[in-house]
């Protein structure tokens, strides 16, 4: 019984039943693991964190409802000292960076469960923090001078739509040379060939997630 009560408690948060029947079965045959808990939901997390009191947390990003980021936020708002590592597909360097900021002590991407998950989950009970290389790189790479501001990313997420300049313009209440004006300051910030570069390079670092 003692191993039981040593064990690392963990609570994993994810929307899609595969992955979380996938870390129940990586963490299953570890003597030093016990997954306590499941939810779906950032609002789940929130209470079964508050019931559960796990070690390590382990959260999606994106959910329906309550976001990953915004679960962490409640979670280390009520117990400063817990313990969550982020889970998202993709290595968008914008969410690694709010993740890491909102506290999150490590970053995963699925990917990286079966090979990575189980040496994260102890690095951070330990008092650890885990960013993958090619997550760190991205984050270094985009330096803050490079964020892209709240219009421009409004301006971007309507272009991401269809969009032509001069309807965009309509939406936001806002001339069409200044769409053209945002544009060529986001195209030079993601440093984008073009429009469509532009929008998948935003969708893939996280920016229009």
């Amino acid at each position: 019984m003692g191993a039981v009560t040593s064990a690392i408690r963990i609570l994993v948060v994810d929307d899609h039943p595969l992955l979380r029947d996938g870390v129940a079965a990586v963490v299953g045959g570890e003597r030093d693991m016990a997954l306590v808990g499941q939810a779906d939901s950032g609002e789940q997390a929130v209470d079964l964190f508050r019931r559960l009191r796990p070690d390590v947390t382990l959260m999606d990003l994106k959910m329906p409802g309550m976001k990953g980021i915004d679960a962490m936020r409640a979670i280390l708002h009520a117990s400063p000292s817990a313990r969550i590592i982020v889970l998202t597909t993709y290595p968008g360097d914008v969410q690694a960076t709010e993740a890491l900021k909102a506290g999150a002590a490590g970053f995963l991407l699925k990917s990286m469960l079966r090979k990575d998950l189980l040496d994260a989950i102890r690095a951070v009970h330990a008092g650890g923090r885990v960013v993958p290389n090619e997550v760190a790189a991205q984050i270094a790479q985009h330096m803050p001078g490079q964020t892209l501001s709240e219009r421009e990313i409004e301006v971007l997420r309507c272009v991401a739509q269809g969009m032509a300049n001069k309807v965009v313009g309509a939406r936001l209440g806002i001339t069409e040379e200044t769409v053209k004006a945002h544009m060529k300051n986001i195209m030079g910030k993601l440093s984008a060939r073009d429009r469509t570069h532009a929008v998948s390079m935003a969708t893939s670092r996280g920016i229009l997630g």
